[in-house]
């Protein structure tokens, strides 16, 4: 599947180039990890967020989300964000700076 090009890169911009940062191929699309650990993806034209277990409920309830399914179940401290949802960049900013943060406090792999 392939992803949104102009989406991963207003990510990498936001981003910037920081150290921690790395890019993947995962999930059909793009994924951009901090110290190993998906912080933020694009597949397709849609963004997938890791929120963490406890912030799951309060993601879904923002404008675009729904959860995030891998396979036939979703998975749960991982959010799908639509892309309608990232036309202005604050909203864009903000899911990004929730998954770095927390991938952030994750262990290193």
């Amino acid at each position: 599947m392939a992803y949104d090009e102009g989406l991963a890169q207003r990510i990498r911009q936001h981003l910037g180039a920081q150290d921690d940062i790395t890019e993947k191929r995962m999930f059909g699309g793009l994924s951009f990890l901090c110290h190993g650990n998906m912080a933020v993806g694009v597949v397709g034209d849609e963004m997938i967020v890791r929120v963490g277990p406890d912030s799951t409920e309060a993601a879904l309830a923002r404008p675009g989300a729904r959860a995030f399914d891998f396979g036939s179940r979703p998975v749960r401290g991982w959010v799908t964000v639509a892309a309608s949802a990232l036309a202005q960049d604050a909203f864009l900013l903000a899911w990004i700076d929730e998954g770095h943060d927390y991938a952030l406090g994750l262990p290193p792999k």
